[in-house]
């Protein structure tokens, strides 16, 4: 009898192994900085993605029939171009199935050639400079309006609303920075605007009295900048310091809840204003609002920008692959390229055929009393 016992314990064990070894694990990759100065962004871009993942898992989904575990391989490319082209190597030879990132235009850029040349559909939830999706590869992806949108509508806003009749501007020189400059000179020269100067620094700088007193000179009662938080928040400290008294503007990259602390007593109401790449309106409000809950409650920390881009990304991602019954990029990407509104927490995604969203948002926001507020969702 208990040789019989033992015998159908045994048995059940290896039934069970069976079927959690029949459970196919499908492996993704996420990719942002979360070392550096804007780690703060990387880690609520990848803690958008880890939600996203242990949502799908506790749903059970199944793929071709079968079901599958995804398990999240995150990387740190530090928003440095070279860093970024080695993890995205890494990733490829981990041969992930999809990877959502990068963060940066900076970086996502030089990825996107090794996830094309390894066929891996690669979404990014933030990257908007617009050569990202214009390189000819059917694997890039993004779920956000791109600078020609972001620096254009700014730069509008800059002349019609804000009245700024003598216009400076900064950029980093990264990907992202010049990208966003750019595109704002030009929409602030079509409105007849006047830029009185343009300055550079770097993604790394911490010091901009030369810069600023160059245009100090130049009298700017608006001064751009195009490039990240990390740098904006002491170069507002620094503008004060100088009396330099215009209003701030800037692209997604300054427009977090992080800025105010960056900026300190440097940052007054009505002073900055920004564009996030995004923006939910009238019904779609409720479903961002309840999923800012629950990522405070999983994470103890407020959504910084584009945690749920990258949340959206995952999912669209994995429900091209439930479409098409594989989770293999050569055969779910077709799918993934066809996507057609479909409904996440930042809105419907319908991709076009360069890959980049169609009729995207923007979100214009000002601070006060040290938080971003919602000015108007422009598309």
């Amino acid at each position: 009898m208990q040789f019989k016992l033992k015998m159908i314990v045994a048995a059940s064990v290896a039934v069970a192994s069976g079927l959690a070894f029949s459970q196919e694990v499908i492996k993704l990759g996420h990719v942002g900085p979360t070392s550096g100065g804007i780690a703060h962004l990387g880690k609520d871009n990848e803690n958008g993605a880890k939600l996203a993942v242990e949502e799908l898992n506790a749903k059970g989904v199944k793929i071709g029939g079968k079901a599958v575990k995804f398990e999240l391989l995150t990387e740190d490319d530090a928003g440095d171009p070279k860093q970024g082209t080695a993890v995205a190597q890494k990733l490829a030879d981990q041969k992930v199935k999809g990877v959502v990132g990068h963060l940066n235009s900076g970086t996502s850029i030089p990825a996107s050639k090794i996830y094309s040349d390894a066929g891996i559909p690669q979404i990014s939830p933030s990257a908007t400079n617009p050569k990202y999706t214009r390189q000819g590869f059917k694997t890039t992806f993004r779920v956000v309006a791109d600078d020609v949108h972001l620096g254009g509508t700014l730069g509008r806003y800059a002349v019609s609303t804000l009245k700024g009749k003598s216009i400076a501007v900064i950029d980093d020189r990264t990907a992202y920075g010049q990208g966003v400059a750019d595109e704002f000179k030009k929409a602030v020269v079509a409105a007849k605007g006047k830029v009185v100067g343009h300055e550079y620094t770097n993604d790394k700088a911490t010091d901009f009295m030369a810069i600023l007193t160059n245009l100090k000179a130049k009298k700017p009662d608006v001064v751009f900048f195009g490039g990240m938080d990390a740098v904006a928040g002491p170069m507002l400290r620094q503008m004060k310091s100088l009396g330099i008294n215009a209003k701030f503007m800037g692209g997604d990259g300054i427009c977090s809840a992080e800025l105010a602390k960056l900026a300190g007593d440097a940052m007054s109401d009505d002073q900055v204003y920004c564009a996030e790449a995004g923006g939910v309106e009238g019904k779609q409000k409720a479903g961002m609002d309840a999923f800012k809950a629950k990522f405070k409650a999983k994470f103890n920390a407020d959504v910084q920008i584009y945690a749920p881009y990258v949340y959206d990304s995952v999912n669209v991602m994995v429900a091209a692959m439930e479409k098409a019954g594989s989770a293999e990029p050569a055969k779910y990407l077709p799918v993934l390229a066809k996507t057609t509104n479909f409904q996440g927490v930042t809105g419907p995604i319908t991709f076009d055929a360069k890959g980049d969203i169609k009729n995207g948002a923007l979100t214009l926001k000002t601070y006060r009393g040290g938080k971003p507020v919602e000015l108007a969702v422009i598309r």
